[in-house]
């Protein structure tokens, strides 16, 4: 293991992790809401991890070999992010009852999961700045690629686990419905650019 190249796959996990998006927001909502923290956050963790391996190995290659997989994941991203948004936005105005924080019997497991894994496998980003870039970088590294992404993966790790369960202490703010509303809001229109800047091709 080099843990030169390890710090260096470990900072770059983090610089393009910590940026706010929708996997992010997601996973700081249900830390808020302390429901099934563990296993979003370990989803998200284990599907970067594949992305990272991806994107050191050979992905690259793939995409050249598959044209039509980039219009595919940007229009599929693009609509889920703007049902989400919208999902959201609904929550914000019309609901009063989910916006509780101590409310019993949320989302359930399921649907919970397959929202994480959709606001992850279905963002075109998360391919470019994950594969694409760490792939990229990681060649700068001849002999070392596994020790950059071993970094990188531990980035990924570090960045959701602390993210999920750091979130309990926003809760005292969130105990008020307003509080709440204000977050679905704000997730709703971010969610709203990303859809659109997806579409328009950024």
């Amino acid at each position: 293991m080099d843990f030169s190249v390890y710090a260096a796959g470990l900072t770059m996990g983090l610089s393009l992790i910590v940026a706010i998006g929708a996997q992010n927001a997601f996973v700081l909502r249900q830390g808020i809401r302390r429901e099934h923290v563990f296993a979003v956050c370990l989803t998200c963790a284990l599907s970067d991890a594949i992305l990272i391996a991806l994107g050191v190995s050979s992905f690259r290659q793939v995409a050249d070999l598959l044209p039509w997989l980039d219009p595919v994941m940007r229009y599929g991203g693009a609509a889920f992010l703007a049902w989400y948004g919208l999902r959201s936005l609904r929550s914000a105005f019309l609901s009063s009852q989910t916006l509780v924080v101590g409310e019993a019997g949320g989302e359930g497991f399921r649907r919970t999961l397959f929202t994480c894994l959709a606001l992850t496998w279905l963002n075109p980003h998360v391919y470019l700045d994950t594969v694409v870039l760490l792939g990229t970088v990681s060649t700068q590294f001849p002999g070392g690629r596994v020790s950059f992404a071993a970094g990188a993966v531990t980035g990924s790790f570090l960045f959701f686990f602390s993210l999920g369960y750091g979130a309990r202490w926003l809760r005292p703010l969130f105990a008020r419905p307003v509080s709440w509303r204000i977050l679905e809001t704000l997730i709703g229109i971010m969610m709203g650019g990303l859809a659109i800047g997806l579409v328009a091709g950024k």
